[in-house]
């Protein structure tokens, strides 16, 4: 059976065990699914510094995940809306590496102009510059975010469906949207419980993520060796062990 490495950047068991079940209920019987939680880096990112951090740890938690596993994954998929360690991870890994706001971004961009609404102002600045890097700015007409983080609207789940409903029924009428993505680890789930009161399609971007990366699951992976053509300094041993020491 094929495997997917599922790498959780935020330090939160809770998100990752949320990523589990909804990469597990969507791959079925298609794929095995392992999920790995950062050792390092904030419980649930935020802002432009825990994105900083989150790309170390993506490259970190991949590294582990590799020495810790006696069979090899077939992709990988990165369980943070904004992707953090995106390009460097899709750079050095010899397998498919998807992210769930790339995901998410191209599959709303077939159905026309889409906006995003996601917990946390200071994400917007973030996700724009995402947008601009895979060449669909053109095609997002917004980021609209409400003013508790992911974690803190996973906190009080009845509350949260109320919030993002009205800010996903603002966010279509203002921008004429064709679509929304719904995005945020924490928020799994939601967008279909909201998807009644919506009159355009949601995107759930943790489901986007998976569907985007068993599409391009290959028939079997190669595990990578030296990953790096240089020798790390001051890192995990699992990573230092990606690097060329001659």
């Amino acid at each position: 059976m094929r495997r997917l490495l599922l790498i959780n950047p935020n330090t939160s068991e809770e998100v990752s065990e949320l990523l589990q079940s909804h990469a597990r209920r969507i791959v079925g019987s298609e794929a095995s699914v392992d999920t790995f939680t950062a050792r390092f880096g904030a419980p649930y990112i935020s802002c432009e510094a825990s994105y900083a951090v989150a790309g170390h740890a993506v490259l970190d938690t991949w590294a582990r995940a590799l020495a810790s596993s006696a069979d090899q994954f077939d992709a990988v998929l990165i369980g943070c809306f904004g992707d953090p360690g995106l390009m460097a991870l899709r750079q050095s890994s010899l397998v498919p590496v998807r992210g769930l706001a790339e995901a998410s971004f191209a599959e709303a961009a077939k159905l026309g102009r889409f906006v995003v609404v996601t917990g946390g102002e200071r994400w917007k600045p973030i996700l724009e510059r995402l947008a601009h890097s895979l060449g669909l700015e053109e095609n997002l007409g917004g980021i609209h975010t409400v003013e508790q983080s992911g974690a803190q609207l996973a906190q009080n789940p009845a509350a949260a469906q109320v919030l993002l409903a009205q800010a996903c029924i603002q966010a279509a009428e203002e921008c004429d949207a064709k679509a929304i993505i719904l995005g945020g680890a924490g928020l799994a789930g939601i967008a279909a419980l909201i998807q009644p009161s919506v009159p355009v399609p949601i995107i759930d971007s943790v489901e986007a993520g998976v569907r985007a990366t068993l599409d391009t699951l290959p028939i079997r992976g190669v595990r990578v060796g030296k990953a790096f053509e240089f020798a790390w300094r001051n890192v995990s041993l699992e990573l230092a062990a990606t690097g060329n020491a001659d």
